[in-house]
């Protein structure tokens, strides 16, 4: 058998890979075509990645791959084999939500949730690459994703009171130690 086909996986033939999903080492079975948002709700049981529309448009299944946000339903599940997959879990690692949960709690920036893991998902990310974001920006953010029950002003609202606090607090950080 040659080096090449050594790497080929039959259709039903089942590979272990091994992840570090929000900070832990975390193992399982996949089938050469199942998708990583499958992978993690079945066979991770981390189900607050939600699968809508399976084609990367709704943004439902969007986790965070080695700190960049990604749709899981466009990954498979062998690709994240050795890489470092967060979920919405991983936002509340002891059980307290975020800052983020916390705006989009008092912002009332949720109705029946089913978007909301993807969309904080995306915001999280967003968040560490423009933390000073416009609310243009951010609607040209939430674009990727599909909401059919808040109409996006709450999340905005809430995206742009996380920002405004996180730069208070970087400002109160710095006079204190100066």
């Amino acid at each position: 058998m040659s080096d090449m086909s050594a790497n080929i996986m039959r259709r039903d033939e089942r590979q272990r890979i091994a992840l570090t999903l929000n900070g832990r080492e975390r193992s399982g079975h996949c089938e050469p075509r199942e998708l990583l948002s499958d992978f993690i709700r079945h066979e991770l049981g981390a189900t607050g990645t939600h699968v809508g529309c399976e084609h990367g448009v709704c943004g439902a299944c969007t986790v965070h791959v080695d700190g960049v946000a990604a749709r899981a339903c466009l990954m498979l599940a062998v690709q994240a084999d050795g890489r470092r997959i967060d979920t919405v879990e991983g936002l509340a690692p002891e059980q307290t939500l975020g800052d983020l949960q916390q705006a989009f709690q008092r912002h009332h920036a949720l109705q029946c949730g089913f978007c909301t893991a993807g969309i904080l998902m995306s915001c999280a990310d967003y968040l560490q690459r423009v933390p000073n974001p416009t609310e243009e920006q951010v609607r040209e953010m939430l674009s990727g994703h599909i909401c059919r029950c808040t109409g996006y002003t709450p999340i905005v609202a809430a995206v742009l009171d996380v920002a405004a606090r996180r730069r208070t607090q970087a400002d109160t950080s710095e006079v204190e130690h100066a």
